[in-house]
């Protein structure tokens, strides 16, 4: 056991037991499937759930957050602390085109909307 602290930047809560934190996929894996991963080889779907290569792809959250979350995109879920809105918003849209996942209209219009109360100089890649 590591002793520590750790805090979940989804809903804010601090914690010194790592019983109560999971590793998070930021963009989650049925979601990945669902906008493109399906296509991919094994070997590429394995490096995605373990991508280390990136600072955003996997984060460690509280337990009931990730359970909150499950697969779902932004349209359908947002971190409940609202402070992290645009990281989590900037997190899953490198993660997409990261991995060149699709976008689906629901979910670009919410990040899109969502975006919009972020400060100018977080720069994001293209949604087109």
């Amino acid at each position: 056991m590591v002793d520590g602290r750790w805090y979940s930047t989804y809903d804010g809560v601090t914690t010194s037991s790592s019983r109560t934190f999971d590793i998070d996929h930021e963009v989650p894996l049925k979601e990945a499937w669902d906008s493109g991963a399906w296509r991919w080889t094994p070997d590429k779907r394995k490096a995605f759930a373990n991508d280390l290569g990136y600072v955003n792809s996997l984060i460690a959250v509280s337990a009931s957050s990730n359970r909150s979350k499950s697969d779902r995109d932004p349209a359908e879920w947002m971190p409940p602390n609202s402070s992290d809105t645009c990281r989590y918003l900037k997190a899953w849209v490198g993660v997409k085109y990261r991995w060149r996942l699709a976008v689906d209209s629901r979910e670009k219009s919410s990040i899109l909307g969502l975006l919009r109360n972020c400060p100018e100089q977080m720069q994001l890649p293209d949604l087109a």
